[in-house]
């Protein structure tokens, strides 16, 4: 499966961050996968250090050789190192027919700046760009290599009996009819039909049903389970790309391919932007012959110059991604990982939250939720018959019973005897113990409550000496925090929350109403989530995000607006295909999230408003002669610092 995972999403938060620039082609003076070291820093260290030095020469006069030809050579030297990418970056644009990028913008302005002898200018504008270049560069590979290293722990190989042994292959390397064995705690590869004499599944990933698979010798197994008891065998019956991990991930792509993609505001204003302060630049240089007396070319072309570094958009372009950046980690120490800067946004406009329950806002485990007996026993005398019984079965169910500690010193079970489809029959205390299901009961004549009719969760009967002594539920827990994140997403704006779920309907509707969730639907095979969720994207201004974790629940989060997958536990598949993913597997994390969204929006749009207010003042200034290329440079210098500092700010903010 590793050669599939970079086909079903984009995991390159640069290719969302490069949204914000004019390069669509995605080319960048630092590719976000290369490694940051002192190499990477060199040209610009170089250059500042040249220009430094070229400034201190022209300050101090001293040195009458730094003059002409020489004084030129050694700002061209100081240009190359920070300008040479750039200018290639905008040939490169040009030569595919998109003129008007922030390159072509930046090259005409800085060899213009040569051009006319402002040699330290020139160098000064394109140094600062390469730094800003820098900084994003490296914030996109921060984000790029968490989310790499969160998908990448994950085992991919199949065990196949061949040569008289089993050796490790890739599953799509296993043929229909081999033999695979699954360790304990192993994922199953491919599909097929149990070889051993049992085996208990946890199929939760992979249908949404929280109760664990017990399963007998020649009954069907699908990949993506999980082997919860002994080392077992396995017929497959399907190549893995017939498989139903295999079919899910088809269905992944297909939605995928109709989910939208959100283009944020910069690179949509820069294609009209950049055109226009080209031409304004251009009539700048000229026009002014017409109507000005003592018109000299030098000055008007200086002041376009300085007009052309001015409306650059490269503060935006550097202080918007800054902005989301900042969002970004300030979510990563949350325990939240975005897979890029537009599903921040995305999460900004979500007014309805569809979810899961096993997994999401359950711990998919089973534990003992009610415990009511006869009289007659204590509640240690009671549980110790059923624990002295139980001992005897593999059941998922009697692991959760086995989980219970009486005091005193145990019961021992003679005699016991399984009722297939029924329960367990033995002898405690010379006392004949029946445990199982309401079958077993009426088998043996055993009377059995009525409220026990109205009972959702799975329930252990247990009956004494023909005379019915009790009951336990096991139920999948609620997450400690699952009803405070209900009422967080709320408060986050969230009008409507759903739950879609394959597990039982009466289940499912009982968690709902636990939880206080306005519609619940259960018993649903993957295809129906799916339908669900379309059938809510065609409501009129509906914005959906997913909540799952499992691999049911991948294709639905292909095709809501935002897709949320619990990653501690959740699938590979569900981690893979989302666009959110919580790493703690706290369903409170959800409006946390939405809330992040909100201030990296804020804090955006501040820094927006700031690089256009103070382009608009330096720009006005610039075409009347009173800003030299200097003011110019620092106005941006400014509007950068300004916005860095207002991103940090989400550094600072509690999401809780």
């Amino acid at each position: 499966m590793k050669k599939n995972k970079l086909d079903l999403k984009s995991l390159t938060a640069s290719k969302s961050t490069c949204e914000h620039c004019h390069d669509d082609d995605g080319h960048s003076h630092n590719e976000a996968g290369e490694n940051f070291t002192i190499n990477t820093y060199l040209p610009a260290i170089i250059s500042f250090i040249m220009l430094m030095i070229g400034i201190a020469l022209d300050y101090f006069k001293s040195f009458p050789f730094f003059d002409g030809y020489i004084r030129l050579a050694w700002y061209i030297i100081a240009y190359i190192p920070v300008g040479l990418p750039v200018l290639k970056e905008g040939w490169e644009s040009i030569r595919k027919g998109d003129f008007f990028t922030e390159f072509f913008l930046m090259g005409i302005a800085t060899i213009g700046a040569f051009g006319i002898g402002e040699y330290p200018e020139g160098v000064a504008v394109m140094l600062f760009y390469g730094v800003g270049e820098l900084f994003q560069s490296a914030a996109v590979k921060r984000a790029k290599g968490n989310i790499k290293a969160l998908l990448d722990l994950r085992p991919d190989q199949a065990l196949v009996y061949r040569d008289h042994s089993f050796v490790a292959v890739s599953p799509e390397e296993v043929e229909i009819g081999e033999k695979i064995q699954v360790r304990v705690g192993e994922k199953v590869p491919l599909d097929g039909v149990l070889r051993s004499e049992k085996g208990s599944f946890n199929t939760a990933a992979l249908t949404g049903e929280s109760k664990p698979d017990s399963l007998k010798k020649g009954d069907s197994v699908y990949a993506g389970s999980i082997n919860l008891d002994g080392v077992i065998e396995i017929e497959t019956t399907k190549a893995f790309k017939d498989s139903s991990i295999a079919r899910i991930l088809d269905m992944v792509q297909n939605a995928t391919a109709r989910k939208s993609k959100t283009e944020l505001f910069i690179r949509k204003f820069a294609k009209v932007y950049t055109p226009i302060v080209t031409y304004l630049a251009i009539a700048l240089t000229f026009l002014p012959y017409f109507f000005v007396e003592n018109y000299v070319f030098q000055d008007w072309l200086y002041r376009a110059l300085i007009f052309l570094v001015i409306s650059c958009p490269c503060a935006l372009v550097i202080s918007i991604p800054l902005g989301y950046f900042g969002g970004l980690g300030a979510a990563s120490r949350n325990g939240i990982l975005f897979k890029g800067a537009s599903f921040l946004d995305t999460m900004t406009k979500v007014n309805t939250v569809v979810m899961d329950k096993t997994g999401t806002v359950t711990k998919g485990v089973f534990k003992i939720k009610d415990l009511v007996k006869d009289q007659i026993f204590t509640e240690d005398e009671f549980m110790k018959y059923l624990i002295a019984i139980e001992t005897q079965s593999t059941h998922p169910i009697a692991k959760a019973i086995l989980e219970y500690k009486p005091e005193g010193e145990a019961y021992k079970a003679t005699d016991v005897s399984e009722i297939a489809g029924k329960g367990l029959k033995g002898i405690v205390n010379s006392k004949v113990v029946l445990v199982g299901n309401k079958a077993l009961m009426k088998a043996n004549q055993i009377e059995v409550p009525q409220e026990t009719d109205t009972i959702v969760e799975s329930i252990v009967l247990v009956a004494i000496d023909g005379k019915f002594a009790g009951y336990v539920t096991i139920a999948d827990e609620l997450k400690e925090d699952a009803q405070q994140a209900i009422r967080n997403i709320r408060a986050a704006g969230v009008t409507k929350i759903i739950m879609l779920s394959g597990d039982k309907d009466s289940i499912t509707q009982e968690v709902a109403k636990q939880l206080g969730i306005d519609w619940a639907k259960g018993g649903l095979l993957p295809e129906e989530k799916l339908e669900e969720v379309e059938k809510l994207k065609k409501l009129p201004n509906m914005k959906i995000a997913f909540v799952g974790d499992g691999i049911n629940d991948a294709p639905v989060l292909a095709a809501s607006d935002v897709g949320i997958a619990m990653g501690g536990l959740g699938s590979d598949v569900a981690i893979e295909t989302a666009d959110v993913i919580i790493q703690n597997d706290q369903p409170s994390k959800i409006a946390a999230a939405i809330k992040i969204g909100n201030s990296t929006r804020s804090i955006v749009w501040q820094n927006i408003a700031l690089a256009f207010g103070v382009k608009v003042i330096v720009l006005a200034l610039g075409a009347g002669g009173l800003a030299t290329m200097w003011e110019a440079v620092f106005a941006d210098v400014g509007v950068a610092l300004l916005a860095i500092l207002n991103a940090v700010r989400l550094q600072k903010m509690n999401w809780d």
